[in-house]
């Protein structure tokens, strides 16, 4: 069945906002070379031949091409018969075409929109932040964020929608150099009066401060015991 661009409009404006266009076929950051991509993230042809170096497209091609990408991976979305409303559909169109049907098929996904586990829907869906080289990058967060958001449209979007990032950072954190300095870079950066509303709001007045507590202690296992 073929399904007109407007069906699929939420999913190609959040597509093209973060692919952008590219006229020219640009190399695979990873290898190089192969795969290459141009238009709004295509690496193939309505045909399945490849995008090759070299080759370029105007905006309306790419336009189709990304349409008829779209096309596919809504028709391999009925075959799971899972129950989606539109904006969980628009969202996961922009999801899968960015990391791919083979990632999306056989992670946690699928059974998390199954069970009606959102929290697991979003923390699943975060995972997908990093770069070819595992650094995570703000264009792949702010992508995933808006897709997330995009998915629980009419649920409840403002429950479920944290990135989680700094929580796992505090969970993570053991007092290594990088991590310190990491932390003092993006302090540096915050707005004093969303920093010393996150103080107030954290309570930390009345947590002793780590480096006390090894003072004290020489470790941290009994850290919990000295928060009020």
């Amino acid at each position: 069945m073929n399904i007109s661009m407007k069906d699929y409009c939420l999913a190609i404006e959040l597509i093209c906002k973060y692919e952008g266009f590219n006229e020219k076929a640009y190399p695979d950051p990873a290898t190089g070379g192969a795969p290459f991509t141009f238009g709004f993230g295509s690496q193939y042809y309505p045909d399945g031949s490849p995008v090759l170096k070299g080759h370029c497209c105007t905006k309306h091609k790419a336009l189709e091409y990304l349409t008829h990408e779209l096309n596919i991976i809504d028709d391999l979305l009925e075959k799971e018969n899972i129950k989606l409303d539109y904006h969980m559909k628009q969202s996961l169109l922009s999801f899968i075409h960015s990391v791919g049907w083979e990632p999306f098929r056989y992670s946690e996904l699928l059974d998390d929109i199954e069970n009606e586990d959102w929290s697991a829907v979003v923390d699943c869906m975060m995972k997908w932040i990093y770069d070819h080289e595992g650094q995570a990058t703000g264009g792949l967060l702010s992508r995933r964020k808006e897709e997330v958001r995009l998915f629980l449209y009419d649920i409840n979007p403002i429950q479920y929608c944290s990135s989680n990032i700094l929580l796992k950072a505090f969970r993570c954190y053991s007092g290594t150099p990088n991590q310190i300095n990491a932390i003092q870079e993006l302090e540096e950066t915050i707005n004093p009066y969303v920093l010393t509303d996150f103080s107030n709001s954290f309570e930390l007045s009345n947590v002793v401060w780590l480096d006390e507590l090894l003072g004290e202690e020489g470790s941290i296992e009994n850290f919990s015991t000295y928060v009020d």
